[in-house]
Formats: structure tokens, sequence, C-alpha cells
């Protein structure tokens, strides 16, 4: 008799985290739906970005060690264009790179909430002391320099947060990328010459 109700309470246990187990799915099934009615009806629009400046301050390359350093200021500015989703922007590092490598240390921008139809402008300088360059590229670049056009890329690593009034979103990975197109603006075309410059606001790709 003492094993029947043994048996008894451990199935009445049983039966209890079962039904727990169900009420627990259920909540976070009606959280998922939720989550992408308020998705769908807002359809968070990425940030857009815009590279507005860009100054070589230095380039010197060093055909003997197969080293480059490079200085460059950049100004890169981003909107929010959504009217009801607000964007957290939680990590931003952002780099410069020539053909598909890099030629400066990531720069960490401070991060920042972005309010609805808010603006965010950033300037930092993009240094890269020595660092290992192709001789292949070495080659490439000399030429760009004594042409007086140089195409450099900026690109933006991050992550980011969307805000809908008191909900947050998890973590989206935020790349972006903005060609620049810098030209001579002295007389000096010498592979090692500062004096590139660009200033055309021009739109940045971005992928979320």
């Amino acid at each position: 008799m003492g094993k029947d109700c043994g048996n008894h309470h451990h199935d009445h246990f049983r039966n209890g985290c079962r039904r727990l187990l169900k009420v627990l799915l259920g909540l976070a099934f009606i959280v998922a739906v939720i989550a992408l009615i308020v998705y769908l009806v807002l359809r968070p629009t990425h940030p857009g970005f815009f590279l507005q400046d860009a100054s070589l301050r230095q380039l010197d390359l060093s055909n003997s060690s197969g080293l480059l350093s490079t200085s460059l200021q950049v100004t890169v500015a981003s909107r929010n264009p959504n009217d009801r989703v607000g964007v957290y922007y939680d990590r931003l590092d952002v780099y410069a790179s020539y053909k598909d490598q890099q030629i400066t240390v990531a720069a960490s921008l401070p991060a920042v909430y972005q309010g609805h139809g808010d603006v965010d402008v950033w300037s930092p300088v993009l240094d890269g002391p020595n660092v290992p360059f192709a001789p292949y590229l070495a080659s490439a670049i000399s030429q760009d320099c004594q042409a007086g056009h140089l195409v450099l890329h900026v690109k933006i690593d991050g992550r980011v947060r969307w805000k809908v009034g008191s909900w947050i979103s998890g973590h989206y990975h935020l790349f972006v990328t903005c060609q620049a197109l810098l030209d001579t603006v002295s007389g000096n075309r010498a592979p090692g010459a500062s004096g590139f410059k660009f200033q055309k606001t021009t739109g940045c790709h971005v992928e979320v």
C-alpha cells in the first residue's frame, strides 16, 4: 500500500512539471509572436551612414621592409531614418583598408543611443604604424599615388540593438563600407606623400 502511494505522488509531481513546462513554452511562444508582429508592423530600416570627409595625414611605404605606415582623419555621419524605432550603437570599430587589406588599427567610437531621425557624427583618426604590406599591393599603391588618385575604404564593424517603446531587441551585427576616392591637393605625388583629400559626402553600404 505504501509503495502505491509513493508512485501516485511521483506521477502527480511529474504531471505538474509537464503542465508548468507547457505554460512556459506557451508564454515564450506568445512573446515571440508579439515580437514578430511588432517587427513586421514597424519594419525597422537600417541606419544610413555617410562619409563626409577623409584626409590622408601620412602614407609612408618602406619597400625594403614591406611595412606601411598610415594616418587618416575621417568624418562619418549616421542617421536613424525610422519614425518609431531607436537604435543603440553598443560597439563601433572603424578602420581603413586598401584593396581588402586592413591598413590601420581599428578605432573604437563611443557608444550612443540614436533616437528617431537623429544624426550622429564621428571624426576619428585612423592610424596604422608599420603594417606588413604585400609586395603586389606596395606596387599598386605607389602607382596610385603617382597618378594622384587613391581609393581607400573606411569600414565600420559593430553591434546594434533596436528600441521600440520600452522593448529592446537583442544584438545585431552591423557592417558598413564607405568608399573614399582621394585626390592629391599638392604637387608632390611621391609614394610617401600625404596631402590626399576626399571632400564629397557619399553614402555607404550598410549590412545589418
